[in-house]
Formats: C-alpha cells, sequence, structure tokens
C-alpha cells in the first residue's frame, strides 16, 4: 500500500493551495494531491470562454507544474471510500493509500431540481468545472440561436454577457424581483439591470420556471406566468451543491445541507480529517448564521488556514466566517459587494445605518478611462462596526471590494474608516478630498451624530 504524510482528494483552488501551504508550513511532511481530471479549470474564468476566451486551454490552472516545484506528488484517479480506522483512501483502481492526515476538497456540482420538468432534454446545460464537459457545450452552442440562462446570480449574469458578445439571442431569468439580489441592494442592482439590458440581454424577473419544453430538443421555456420563451439551449445557473457523498458514505459528519461539519481550524469530527472549500460547512462571519456561498477566494482562505494547521494548531490562524466576496465586470465596468446588503442585515433584526456616495475614479474625471463610482457602505447603527459594502465603477472596483472586505474582516468602525490614511494619485484613484469609500462613511457618520 502506497504511504503519504498528507494525502489531499481535490485538485481545483483548495486542494491546490492547502497542498501548497501544507507543504510549505511542513517541508519535512509528504503531500499527495488526487485529481479526477487533468486539466483543472480556473473557476471563475469558465464564463469566459464562451466569449472573450478563444478556448478553454486559455482557463486551464498550471496544477501539476506548481506541485513540482512544491514537492507535493499528484495522481489522476478517483477516491471511492475512505477507511477512517486503517486511515487509507481506497480509489476506483482498486488501489489504497495510507495517510497520516487527510483534506477532502471534493467541492460542487451544479443544481438541477428534480421539480423542473425538463431538464433531462437535448440542449439543456449546467456549468460545472469539467472542461470536457464543457468543451461539448461549446460546440453546440455554436449551433443554437436564442439562449435562456436560468438564474441571475454572478455565473448566470457573466455568461448571459458572454453568449450575448458572440451574437447569441439572449433572455436571463429570475424568480427573485432583482438580479443579484443576494449580493446587491435594489439601487445597484438596478443600475446592473440597465447595463445589461443596453449590452442587448433580456431580463425576466419575479418569475420562476416552471417546464422546458420540446420532444426531444429544447424549445421553450415555460414561465410560471404562463409566458413560452422560444429556445434553442437552456443554460442552468441556480446554484451548486456541495460534494460530500463520499465523506458522508465514509461515516464523517455531514450537515442537513449536504456540508462537511467543520471547526475554525477547519477540522472534521473525525481525528486527522480536514475539509475545506465548497465541500466544507461555512458560517457568515457577521450573523454566525450557516450560509451556502461557494467561492474560489473563500476556498482558498480555508485552505490556507487547514494548511497551516495540520500537524500543530496555531491559534491566531483560524477561519472565523465566510464575508461572501463577489466582484465581476460587464465590459469596462466593474462591481464588487463584501458581506452583508443592507436588506439581508434588516432581515437578520441588525439595526444598521447606510452611506451611498457616487464619484469619479479618477481625478479629474476629464482624464481618459474615468468611470463614475458608486460606493454603498453598511455599518451597525449602535456601534458603527462596518458590516458590509458594494461598489459600481471600473476596473478598480475589484480591489477595492477587497479591502470593504479586510475592513469588515477588522471589524473597523466608520470612525477608523474616517481617520484611515490612504494613497491617490490622479490615474489610479478617485480624489482624496472626494475619495467614495470615505464620503460613504461620512454620510453615515452624520447619521449617526444626528440620531
Amino acid at each position: 500500500m502506497k504511504k503519504t504524510d498528507v494525502l489531499v482528494i481535490g485538485g481545483s483552488a483548495a486542494g491546490m493551495v492547502v497542498s501548497l501551504t501544507g507543504k510549505s508550513a511542513y517541508p519535512d511532511k509528504s503531500f499527495t494531491m488526487i485529481k479526477k481530471q487533468k486539466d483543472v479549470m480556473v473557476p471563475c474564468g469558465i464564463p469566459y470562454i464562451y466569449g472573450t476566451l478563444d478556448s478553454s486551454t486559455l482557463n486551464i490552472m498550471p496544477v501539476d507544474n506548481m506541485m513540482e516545484k512544491a514537492g507535493v506528488e499528484t495522481m489522476m484517479g478517483e477516491v471511492t471510500s475512505i477507511d477512517i480506522k486503517a486511515k487509507k483512501a481506497v480509489l476506483a483502481d482498486g488501489s489504497d493509500i495510507g495517510y497520516e492526515k487527510l483534506v477532502i476538497a471534493t467541492g460542487s456540482y451544479p443544481t438541477v431540481p428534480k421539480w423542473l420538468k425538463g431538464t433531462d432534454k437535448e440542449g439543456v446545460y449546467t456549468v460545472p468545472k469539467d472542461k470536457v464537459y464543457l468543451d461539448e457545450m461549446k460546440e453546440k452552442l455554436g449551433c443554437c440561436k436564442r439562449v435562456v440562462v436560468i438564474g441571475a446570480g454572478f455565473i448566470g449574469v457573466e455568461l448571459s454577457d458572454e453568449m450575448r458578445k458572440i451574437g447569441h439571442q439572449v433572455v436571463l431569468v429570475e424568480k427573485l424581483p432583482n438580479i443579484l439580489s443576494l449580493a446587491f441592494d435594489e439601487e445597484l442592482s438596478d443600475k446592473i439591470s440597465m447595463l445589461l439590458n443596453d449590452r442587448g440581454i433580456n431580463i425576466r424577473t419575479g418569475c420562476g420556471v416552471c417546464e422546458i419544453k420540446g420532444d426531444k430538443k429544447v424549445e421553450a421555456v415555460v414561465l410560471d406566468n404562463g409566458e413560452e420563451l422560444a429556445a434553442d439551449a437552456v443554460i442552468l445557473t441556480i446554484g451548486y451543491k456541495p460534494n460530500s457523498q463520499l465523506a458522508k458514505e465514509s461515516g464523517i459528519y455531514v450537515d442537513e445541507s449536504g456540508f462537511i461539519a467543520v471547526d475554525e481550524y477547519m477540522r472534521t469530527h473525525e481525528p486527522d480529517i480536514f475539509a475545506v472549500g465548497d465541500c466544507a460547512q461555512k458560517r457568515d462571519f457577521v450573523t454566525r448564521r450557516r450560509v451556502p456561498t461557494m467561492l474560489a477566494s473563500t476556498a482558498c482562505a480555508e485552505a490556507r488556514i487547514a494548511g497551516m494547521n495540520l500537524f500543530q494548531l496555531n491559534v491566531v490562524k483560524t477561519f472565523s466566517g465566510t464575508i461572501a466576496i463577489y466582484a465581476t465586470a460587464i465590459g469596462d465596468i466593474g462591481f464588487g459587494t463584501a458581506g452583508l446588503t443592507e436588506a439581508t442585515a434588516k432581515a437578520e433584526n441588525i439595526d444598521v445605518l447606510t452611506g451611498l456616495f457616487e464619484g469619479i475614479d479618477r481625478h479629474p474625471g476629464t482624464l481618459p478611462g474615468a468611470h463614475k463610482q458608486a460606493v454603498k457602505l453598511i455599518a451597525s447603527r449602535s456601534s458603527g462596526v462596518i458590516i458590509g459594502g458594494e461598489v459600481i465603477g471600473g476596473c478598480s472596483a475589484g480591489e477595492l471590494t477587497n479591502v470593504i472586505g479586510m475592513i469588515i474582516q477588522n471589524r473597523m468602525t466608520i470612525n477608523s474608516l474616517l481617520i484611515s490614511q490612504i494613497g491617490t494619485h490622479p490615474l489610479l484613484t478617485a480624489s482624496p478630498a472626494a475619495y467614495p469609500l470615505i464620503k460613504a462613511a461620512e454620510i453615515i457618520d452624520k447619521k449617526m451624530r444626528t440620531r
């Protein structure tokens, strides 16, 4: 039987990072990472292989090279069972591997609702992290004119825009009243909707889908208001489920939502077994509720925590909850969100104050490449602690969203943000006299002082 000190099951972002971090922290230990597929996709880059990128080969992570340089062994294969007591994993080919520590990073798979009639028809697709499937899907979509995308989360929005770029007629359907409504409050969601409409995407919100019609192949999508949308293809982007069946069947505790239960060190209920990434349980950083957030950035943070704590607990290196930091771009307009929206905070009975400031991301605004930039901050009324933020602007919106995430994680208050020192430059940032992040904080500060 082959043996390794640390066995990592899964070769996407979480598996890769836990292997690299773990090997760096414990260089004398042997690490082996098992992945099911030769080519590992960049998860967040998948929508762009349908428009911006010419081929899926331009969206491949160089996992094998990175592992080889770090001294981590990689294997192609599928683990079919884990013997917790014997501390070994059994592969589909009948071989087994013994381990001292085990990390499960098996990721997630697309949701296909059982209640939706017609999902088995030709021309209905999901968006898995599977290069072979995605290449075949791209080839078949090339013959389609009318595409209906169901689900207006980030993947649905990005995929719709990429489909439209290459000439497809696209209808984006969302059951909730606004697109991206779990990430943005209405006033910012409306701006994104207008942007997509201007780019030729037909958006239908506030209506669900009840059936996909056709003989053997997709012909139409029936909305719950009775309307039929003609379609040559349907893409389901309505979420993902944790790929935790292997863990469950092996006796590792999985919660009622299908996530592998973990603590702040990413340890499972079983000694010497960790879980990271989409398959691992998440709690919101602010509310402490369990949440289904699945992000490569969150997975990598969890993986670093697990990697550093494999053999020795670093008591200050813990994962204290997901902040849900999202960012994307439509054309040259970037938008992002971190933490709680105002609507979510109110639903959690958190008394909040908000500040929304709209400015320019260059100074003066007449400089080439300048964009309008809107920043909204959400803070607790009683403490002034910042618990959420949203940004729309140029490409700098992504990094500004990351800054808001760091502000939330470090529990900064409105006052601490107001007295923060920032660096600015005309070609790179907004004016120091009208920096949208700080101006939004000033609006909340005024509300706190006048209550």
